[in-house]
């Protein structure tokens, strides 16, 4: 199950806003085995949102998200790029006239569809609208080249409550039954080129995806002896095995870090 994720707005480009959003979405997809291949950020233009859509669809992801750009003003166009670099027109969609009505409804806010509130109900023809529980702008999912689409809202809030009603479920379901172990070693007197020959052994050893090893510097002891943490993770779809090749895998770097001069702290 490889996604890519797709975050709009120039905020996320010029330091306003810490992008949350990947960092969500990339731990819970991957928390439920699926692989996040690539997340891309572009400003608030038209031209390099639709531009970064078709770079996507060109990759062949099972799932494409976006994040961002489903508001109701000015610099809000991720539908209206996404239908240019698909080749279709934007219309005013009755389901999403009444997504909408049902978001103002729900939080008892008077409300009139004026031409800036209905932009956010104007989305890709051949697209399905997706209601927003927490919002107002609805999302949207569709289907291009064989990819599957989904736009979400940029509000983190938004975006996490559709993310995880209409697309984990999803994933979940396309990977399977998923199971992931970790362990992490904190070391003193080894530097990651000293342990990095055994790492990428055990790496090419092993199933793609089936185990993640990476060393995360911790800065000098004293001054002058490095530390490194060893972050260890099994993954797969039997228990048992998971659980055994992360003993297995244990056993080799306990014995590697001893065997290099190091400690385990």
């Amino acid at each position: 199950m490889i996604i890519e994720i797709l975050c709009i707005g120039t905020e996320l480009l010029s330091g306003i806003t810490l992008n949350t959003n990947a960092y969500s979405l990339c731990s819970e997809i991957t928390n439920v085995g699926g692989v996040v291949r690539r997340v891309t950020v572009v400003r608030d233009d038209l031209g390099e949102i639709s531009s970064a859509v078709r770079e996507s669809l060109a990759r062949k992801p099972n799932i494409l998200i976006t994040t961002g750009g489903l508001g109701a003003t000015y610099d809000d166009m991720t539908l209206e790029a996404l239908a240019a670099a698909l080749g279709k027109r934007v219309v005013l969609d009755r389901r999403a006239v009444e997504m909408l009505k049902k978001s103002y409804e729900i939080r008892n806010l008077p409300y009139e569809l004026t031409e800036f509130r209905l932009k956010m109900a104007t989305i890709p023809e051949g697209s399905t609208p997706i209601q927003n529980p927490v919002g107002s702008a609805p999302a949207i999912m569709m289907q291009a080249e064989g990819v599957s689409i989904f736009c979400l809202p940029g509000v983190p809030s938004e975006m996490q409550a559709i993310f995880e009603e209409y697309i984990l479920p999803q994933i979940k379901k396309s990977v399977g039954k998923f199971v992931a172990e970790e362990l992490n070693y904190n070391t003193r007197g080894l530097s990651e080129a000293m342990i990095a020959p055994v790492l990428i052994k055990i790496v090419k050893s092993h199933p793609k995806n089936m185990v993640y090893l990476k060393t995360h510097p911790r800065g000098y002891y004293k001054k002058k002896i490095p530390q490194i943490k060893i972050q260890l993770i099994s993954r797969g779809g039997n228990e048992k095995e998971v659980k055994s090749r992360l003993a297995a895998i244990s056993k080799i770097i306990e014995k590697e870090i001893v065997k290099r001069g190091g400690i385990i702290c």
